[in-house]
Order: structure tokens, then C-alpha cells, then sequence
């Protein structure tokens, strides 16, 4: 029998389901037929999961596989999905991010990259700052010789309101250490853009 397990905060919950209860009367639904009758928990549930990062620690993420090795080349992790929030508009934003590093003794568990991305951009965001605290988390963690990131996002925002412009891409970038080097950074840049799998 299929069971489905969630852990919400239940006052939380109850306190949005309150509010979207609000809501949907107040943009002329009727919270009371039969296809809304659920949509305030939905949403009430739905907005905790998207916005999770808040209880997330990246740095302890980073540390919890911080592991000494004698590497000194560029490891990337390119491709990592992410779904964020605006907070201007609390309409999602998504893509992908590409993140290097140039070790100085340590080195993390490559599925952590992904991980401090997630906890990130599950909060309320904007792509520029997202990019930049991605940046600042590797780069105090590891302490490595260089960091990069870039972030590559469509936005709903601009996509199903204000100038409704379907196929615009943010692109996003923050460079540290030997990334600020042309040499360093056209290698990296070079090789997120390149299809080597």
C-alpha cells in the first residue's frame, strides 16, 4: 500500500493555510468548491518544501565531507539544476549552475556542491546575490586557491507577467582567486560550454 511521509511544521502550516484561505477569497475563488477545498494546505505544504533552504546550513553541508588531498588542478561540477524563488514576485526562477574550484589541501564531496546550490536557491532570491553567496560559501569552507560560479535562469517573472518575454536567459557570474586570471577563467568558461560527455 503506498504511503506517502511528509514532515511539515504544523503551525506553520495552519498559519498559511489561513492566509492562502485569504487569498483565494480575495481574488474572487470561492475557498469552499470542490477543487479548493485542499489548495490552502497544497500551497501551505508546497511553499515550506520550495523554501527549505532556510533551515539549511551550507557551510556545515561543505564541512560535513571536507577531505585533505594534495590537488591543485580545477574540479567543476557543471549542469546543476536549480529552482529558486524571485522575491520580488514569489514566482520561481530555474536553470542551471556551474561551479569550479581550485584546491589548496581540501577538496569537498562533489554531491555537497549540488547540495549548498539547493540551499541556497531554496529561499526567496535573486539570481545575483544567489551567484555570489554560492562564491562566498566555497571560498570560506574550503579556503581554495579560486572559485567560480556561473548561473544560467529563466524567470517566470518575466516570462508570465510585466514584459511576458518567453525565451530570455539571466546568465550570472562571480569569479574569486585564480579565476580573476584571463587564463584560469576562459579555461573554465571554455570547458562549461563544451559537451565532453
Amino acid at each position: 500500500m503506498y504511503q506517502r511521509i511528509e514532515n511539515y511544521d504544523e503551525k506553520v502550516t495552519e498559519k498559511l493555510m489561513e492566509v492562502y484561505h485569504t487569498v483565494l477569497e480575495n481574488i474572487g475563488e470561492d475557498p469552499k468548491r470542490e477543487g479548493l477545498l485542499k489548495t490552502p494546505e497544497r500551497i501551505a505544504k508546497s511553499l515550506q518544501y520550495l523554501t527549505r533552504g532556510y533551515s539549511q546550513d551550507p557551510d556545515a553541508i561543505l564541512n560535513s565531507a571536507k577531505f585533505h588531498e594534495p590537488v591543485s588542478e580545477m574540479i567543476i561540477v557543471k549542469d546543476i539544476e536549480l529552482y529558486s524563488m524571485c522575491e520580488h514576485h514569489m514566482l520561481p526562477f530555474f536553470g542551471k549552475a556551474h561551479i569550479a574550484y581550485v584546491p589548496n589541501g581540501y577538496i569537498t564531496g562533489l554531491s555537497k556542491i549540488a547540495r549548498v546550490v539547493d540551499a541556497y536557491s531554496r529561499r526567496l532570491q535573486v539570481q545575483e546575490r544567489l551567484t555570489h553567496q554560492i562564491m562566498e560559501c566555497i571560498r570560506k569552507a574550503l579556503d581554495p586557491l579560486g572559485v567560480a560560479v556561473v548561473i544560467e535562469a529563466s524567470h517566470l517573472c518575466m516570462m508570465m507577467r510585466g514584459v511576458t518575454k518567453q525565451n530570455s536567459v539571466t546568465t550570472t557570474s562571480a569569479f574569486c582567486g585564480e579565476f580573476e586570471r584571463h587564463e584560469t577563467r576562459s579555461e573554465f568558461l571554455r570547458l562549461i560550454a563544451a559537451d565532453l560527455h
